[in-house]
């Protein structure tokens, strides 16, 4: 059900499936924003399915780590319930008082004036007591997590994800081999500290030949991609809110985000953002989809709360340049889940071609998120660290997002349905930088060029 500024009326919902069998609908409430499109603020579990399954929900929240009182949604829930009911009721009086007015008889008529009068009163003042307790469930309702798939490993943070596989032999190197920030040193191929006195802490600029190393990366992600079906889409590094709260980053993430408050924009972390925008609010055919970008952007994360660690260099910068695999799809498990291998699948092979070792790991709840219903992480080796450090994340978010946003497609039976959303690394710079420049060093300082760049430096075999 929807309030749409007027009354509620129903909304179609589609059921999604899960091997558990307990996959819910998820309905929100329809708005407009200022940009003019249209997305589903608020997307969660149905509230029937809130109502009769509340350990399966409280089970999502406690798997995910969410501070959601389910208790407090369902008394907020009744609060509307019982609100609602009453204005309905006071509406039905006054049109059953107005219907009685032509026939009425002067006295009577003075009468039914007085109680239209009365009732309108009561009116007046029950619109904003529902309206108050719209809000309040509406702002419960945007934590309400998305169910987690029964494959997907349950546990409370990174430590409990499951590497699911390996690629590649880590170097062996015959010399001292230097971390990533030497070799931008020795090779003069950086500015970090006069950059920072410049734009601040965590900032960077490339020179030289790395940042023909870092296009041609950048470019050789795009070509992967549109080899393979992908539109590359160049997006603005800007948003609205509503693309922010269609995509499931706010209100949780705000603290990660930039605001240009003058413009009541805010800049964005991934192109996800935008993409998952582009096509809100329409119904599109299923003949099109599944719809398959290369987003490519300027991105700008704060990194707020992580202060003292994994700063050094050409890591948790706050301005980078990314292209992100965006897929739209039918509302189909069996379809999202091939997608969702297929994104993984690309990932893998643009680090085969670059020649990175890594891993594969599946995401427990704990660490995917509020939105995901499956998780990968891909991890390239970093030598200096002798570890395995994040450089792709995978996810397929069901029909969690597209109902956020209004994602909808007409299926072949002609019944609107909503689209399912997925989203993949395909290369983010500076990061790949480090495994890159680390693994591929030469005792010399330069850097051995993988084969697969070779054609976009030029046939350079070595920086």
């Amino acid at each position: 059900m929807i309030f749409d500024g007027n009354e509620f009326r129903q909304t179609p919902s589609q059921p999604s499936a899960s091997r558990s069998g307990l996959r819910p609908r998820i309905t929100a409430l329809s708005r407009v924003d200022d940009a003019g499109f249209g997305y589903r603020r608020g997307t969660v579990l149905e509230l029937k399915f809130i109502r009769e399954n509340p350990d399966a929900v409280q089970q999502a929240i406690t798997d995910k780590g969410v501070s959601l009182d389910l208790s407090a949604l369902l008394a907020a829930d009744a609060r509307l319930s019982s609100a609602t009911r009453a204005l309905q009721e006071l509406q039905e009086r006054r049109n059953h008082n107005a219907s009685r007015m032509p026939k009425a008889s002067p006295d009577e008529r003075a009468t039914l004036i007085a109680e239209g009068r009365q009732i309108g009163v009561a009116i007046a003042e029950l619109k904003p007591v529902v309206s108050e307790a719209d809000a309040a469930l509406q702002k419960l309702l945007l934590e309400v997590p998305n169910l987690p798939a029964a494959e997907a490993p349950r546990g409370t943070s990174e430590a409990d994800n499951v590497v699911v596989r390996t690629w590649g032999t880590p170097p062996s190197f015959d010399f001292e081999p230097k971390d990533h920030v030497a070799l931008l040193e020795q090779n003069g191929w950086a500015e970090l500290e006069r950059v920072a006195r410049v734009a601040g802490s965590r900032s960077y600029a490339l020179r030289g030949a790395a940042v023909l190393l870092e296009l041609a990366v950048l470019r050789f992600a795009i070509d992967r991609l549109h080899e393979r079906g992908f539109v590359p889409v160049s997006v603005p590094s800007f948003a609205s809110e509503a693309a922010f709260v269609g995509t499931g980053h706010f209100p949780a993430g705000r603290e990660q985000v930039y605001r240009i408050e003058l413009d009541d924009k805010y800049l964005t972390g991934t192109s996800e953002v935008t993409l998952n925008a582009l096509h809100a609010g329409e119904i599109l055919n299923a003949v099109d989809l599944p719809l398959c970008y290369a987003g490519i952007s300027t991105c700008f994360r704060r990194e707020a709360g992580s202060a003292g660690k994994d700063v050094r260099g050409l890591i948790r910068v706050h301005q980078f340049q990314k292209v992100e695999q965006y897929v739209l799809c039918a509302g189909d498990a069996a379809e999202s889940e091939r997608q969702h291998q297929r994104l993984l699948a690309i990932s893998e092979g643009i680090l085969q071609d670059l020649e990175l070792p890594y891993r594969v790991v599946e995401c427990c709840t704990g660490d995917m998120g509020l939105g995901k219903y499956r998780m990968f992480d891909v991890e390239s080796w970093v030598p200096s660290e002798r570890k395995y450090r994040e450089t792709h994340s995978c996810s397929n978010l069901h029909d969690w997002q597209a109902r956020r946003s209004g994602l909808r497609y007409r299926d072949a039976d002609g019944k609107v349905r909503f689209c399912h959303t997925l989203n993949n690394t395909a290369v983010a710079s500076p990061r790949i930088l480090v495994p890159l420049l680390e693994n591929h060093q030469q005792r010399n300082g330069s850097v051995r060029i993988p084969h697969a760049l070779r054609a976009y430096l030029g046939g350079r075999e070595t920086l």
